[in-house]
């Protein structure tokens, strides 16, 4: 099952940009990278969704489900086997024996509900200024030039010269290590975990 997008073309027209009917499936595919970026950086879906990840169990009682909030478990499988002797509590599973087999350290699956049920305000203000910023640069040349990479930093008009900053960034849908660091912090990072269904 696909992940819902993080902010839709209705989302951009409350924040004040104008998407012409012609332009809907180009912003739409903006949405879809800009939602893919984030939750890429947040290391979660963010929104609402059913997984199943596999983990390495720990000889620990508790076994820490990536893309909290956790709401419910329905499957989990023990090297395989289907275990019931767990309890869910703060986003992990408790289990008295621990998550580990007798010869070492062991493969849990589980499948689970987790996520926010709302995207939260400023999440949907990031994807639609990323989008807001890809269309502007859609917009800026019939050729398609308007999309390729270049930030002027300084322009002189008497024999014309222009200077390319260059900010690490190739794209309005990359996000600066500051942004992926906050997201990760915020969200629980785990993304290589994440294999929704």
């Amino acid at each position: 099952m696909a992940l819902q997008l993080l902010a839709t073309v209705g989302d951009l027209e409350a924040l004040g940009m104008t998407v012409g009917s012609e332009e809907t499936a180009v912003a739409e595919r903006y949405l879809a990278v800009a939602s893919a970026a984030v939750r890429d950086a947040a290391g979660a879906p963010i929104s609402m969704t059913t997984s199943t990840v596999t983990v390495e169990g720990e000889a620990d009682q508790r076994l820490r489900l990536p893309g909290p909030p956790v709401t419910d478990v329905t499957t989990v499988l023990l090297d395989g086997v289907a275990v019931t002797d767990w309890r869910l509590r703060s986003d992990r599973l408790w289990r008295f024996g621990g998550w580990t087999a007798s010869d070492g350290p062991s493969e849990v699956t589980v499948t689970y509900t987790h996520g926010l049920p709302t995207v939260p305000l400023d999440i949907v203000d990031l994807v639609c200024r990323m989008v807001a910023a890809a269309l502007v640069a859609y917009r800026a040349d019939d050729g398609g030039e308007g999309l390729a990479a270049g930030n002027v930093t300084s322009e002189r008009l008497g024999d014309w010269a222009v200077t390319y900053g260059s900010d690490g960034l190739i794209t309005e849908m990359e996000l600066p290590a500051y942004l992926h660091e906050r997201l990760s912090a915020r969200f629980g990072g785990g993304a290589s975990l994440l294999r929704s269904r």
